[in-house]
């Protein structure tokens, strides 16, 4: 996810794919857009500068830390929300807005919430097992490792991770918390994880799937997914553009196959010789970080921007 370079060096990030995702969305510049994801607004303020001064820019974001670096922004054109994307189209509503010219979402934890040891987020620093986006609700990772049934915790590991050693890792969580010393800790989560995987991927910690699991886990990152693309799918105008970025698999895999799914005719079997259901979307592209970006921000060489335009034909309700 990103954030912009004005942030504080303590937890400073460089927006990843931050032109051509932009580039991406930017239908016409007096238009209305949504950053579902502002994290520290690289994105917003590179979108706030090719604005026309009558367009309009509504940021959300779950984390507080982020609404309140939104602050800085002092902008008319421009304005925050604190909620998932999830719920932009009930946000919007109640700014008066029913329909915009783009979406543009850039997925996953971003450097300052990954660089902030308090936050829990990296096996890299000693910190609290939180793992919470939104830190004023839920459940964090800790309390769900001390509270869930072991075959859910292998289950969440092997489904979000996709850690071919989930079993053995959710068993000896339990044991470590039925031996009276649940985890708490990052470091503690780390050890655990490096003592029971028994092979590692070159150049990766044993650690980096189950951290990913948990945190996917704990804020419903891939329902908030589905939940955010439908949205954005009913607040689209035709010609509007919704433009996606992706820090893994199971994301990209569920915003390609969104595309996929509405940007083909569909053909009514009951009806065989009924002209087919109009496409909602046209897929425009994808796109991967440059060899020089991914040198200068490793943290991009993951990244997938997919782009689609919404044509004119209406939404089946």
């Amino acid at each position: 996810m990103g954030a912009d370079v004005n942030e504080s060096a303590e937890f400073r990030h460089t927006t990843v794919l931050l032109n051509e995702a932009v580039d991406g969305v930017l239908s016409r510049p007096d238009g209305v857009y949504v950053d579902g994801t502002f994290g520290r607004g690289g994105h917003s303020r590179a979108l706030l500068a090719r604005l026309a001064p009558q367009g309009r820019l509504i940021g959300i974001d779950r984390d507080p830390e982020a609404v309140a670096a939104a602050a800085a922004i002092q902008d008319p054109r421009f304005s925050i929300c604190h909620s998932a994307f999830a719920d932009m189209a009930e946000q919007l509503a109640g700014m008066g807005v029913h329909q915009v010219d783009g979406v543009l979402l850039d997925l996953g934890v971003s450097s300052p919430q990954i660089d902030n040891p308090e936050r829990g987020f990296s096996f890299r620093f000693s910190g609290p097992l939180d793992m919470r986006m939104d830190t004023t609700r839920g459940i964090s990772a800790a309390d769900f490792l001390a509270r869930a049934e072991e075959r859910d915790i292998a289950r969440v590991i092997k489904d979000y991770g996709e850690e071919r050693f989930a079993s053995q890792i959710a068993k000896a969580v339990v044991a470590r918390r039925e031996a009276g010393t649940p985890l708490t800790r990052t470091d503690e989560l780390r050890e655990l994880v490096a003592r029971t995987v028994k092979t590692r991927e070159p150049g990766q910690d044993p650690a980096t799937r189950t951290f990913q699991a948990l945190r996917i886990h704990v804020n419903g990152e891939l329902e908030e997914l589905e939940q955010g693309l439908r949205a954005a799918l009913r607040l689209l105008g035709a010609g509007g553009r919704l433009s996606v970025i992706s820090f893994h698999s199971l994301e990209d895999r569920r915003v390609k196959q969104f595309i996929a799914e509405h940007s083909k005719a569909v053909f009514d079997r009951r009806a065989p010789f009924a002209e087919p259901a109009p496409l909602i979307l046209n897929a425009l592209g994808r796109i991967k970080p440059s060899d020089a970006e991914v040198a200068a921000n490793p943290r991009a060489r993951s990244a997938v921007l997919r782009i689609a335009e919404r044509t004119d034909a209406p939404l089946k309700t």
